[in-house]
């Protein structure tokens, strides 16, 4: 599966952006889908997870409540809304799939869209 993220952009703290990733390939809605995010000199940070079926969410501690990950099987895309944008969301955000096939875990990433939040 090849990835496309795209969405990102300069926002004033408290405003909100919306990341879309575009999926290659027909079997994505096999995939777990996830956004990461890092920024300069920091690790990668999980930011926002959802399984194949839209039926489970799970979000890292400093965007719950803030963030929303949907997905639309029908159309190949997973989408990020962040709200209430604080200057430490600053950072390039990275679309990740993820699937589970012969007894082992298959990573696929995107190329990043850069957020930068200006306080």
């Amino acid at each position: 599966v090849q990835l496309q993220a795209s969405g990102g952009g300069l926002v004033e703290a408290g405003g909100s952006l919306r990341l879309s990733c575009a999926a290659s390939g027909p079997t994505f809605s096999r995939y777990n889908m996830a956004w990461f995010r890092q920024a300069p000199g920091k690790e990668r940070e999980f930011v926002a997870v959802i399984n194949w079926g839209s039926s489970q969410t799970h979000y890292g501690d400093s965007t719950a409540g803030r963030f929303t990950i949907s997905r639309d099987n029908a159309k190949n895309t997973v989408s990020l809304q962040m709200n209430s944008l604080k200057p430490e969301d600053t950072s390039v955000y990275y679309c990740n799939a993820r699937l589970y096939s012969g007894g082992m875990w298959s990573d696929y990433w995107g190329q990043g869209t850069q957020v930068t939040v200006s306080s």
